[in-house]
């Protein structure tokens, strides 16, 4: 029988990997019309980073391979939006994003292992991969910050899909159950701040959605993908 903690770290499975999906409209829109156009690389570079600390943090924690798995599938995912970004992106973004990621994606994670599996036991391994997943999970947590204020400024909910607001506070609810559940709150800190500001997305939602739906185009909904996605994962949420 399964157990408590096992269901709700498969839940959070499925929900991580419906979060780390959701660009895959925002980058196919970029591959059809051959241009990055004003989307930023930074939030998929931290992501990708985040998703390496997750997956550390899961391979030297015990018994936390669902957070390695679910992340694990993120950070390829979050590998090849990377690669697309720098396949179309102008120039000069392509250099930018280029040095982003040999910094952020290579060096640093590399650095971050072979330091801690040279000089650090089991328990401060555990503890500086929590530290840096937790760290890199919250600095992600600014773009729900920045499109609630624009629903609350134009008092509609036109740049917030409810279905993505919906899953971001399913899976900020999942990890943190699991997190009360396992006592571990490097995983539960940032899901717990992740499950409060989906629930403030859901409530924006209610109070400012209107019948009447305005037409965008496809660019626009990339748009609202990419200003809703770039905090994501959580690992969890993402990881």
């Amino acid at each position: 029988m399964l157990s408590l903690v096992t269901i709700f770290g498969l839940l959070g499975n499925i929900t991580t990997g419906l979060v780390y999906l959701a660009p895959v409209k925002t980058f196919w829109h970029i591959v059809q019309r051959g241009s990055t156009e004003e989307f930023e690389s930074l939030p998929y570079v931290v992501k990708l980073l985040n998703g390496y600390m997750w997956v550390y943090y899961g391979v030297v924690k015990p018994n936390s391979i669902l957070v390695a798995t679910v992340n694990g599938f993120g950070a390829v995912l979050e590998l090849v939006y990377v690669i697309i970004f720098l396949i179309f992106a102008p120039p000069r973004a392509r250099a930018i994003t280029a040095v982003l990621f040999g910094v952020l994606d290579v060096v640093f994670p590399i650095a971050a292992v072979l330091i801690t599996q040279m000089s650090c036991n089991r328990e401060m391994q555990i503890t500086i991969a929590g530290f840096l997943s937790l760290l890199f999970s919250v600095l992600t947590y600014g773009s729900p910050l920045s499109i609630m204020k624009t629903v609350v400024r134009t008092k509609s909910v036109d740049y917030m899909p409810f279905l993505l607001s919906f899953i971001l506070f399913i899976n900020g609810l999942t990890w943190t159950v699991y997190a009360v559940l396992t006592r571990d709150w490097f995983i539960g800190i940032p899901n717990g701040s992740g499950f409060v500001l989906g629930t403030a997305q859901l409530v924006l939602y209610a109070m400012y959605w209107k019948p009447e739906k305005s037409k965008r185009t496809s660019s626009d909904d990339g748009c609202q993908t990419e200003n809703l996605i770039a905090h994501s994962a959580p690992l969890l949420r993402q990881k």
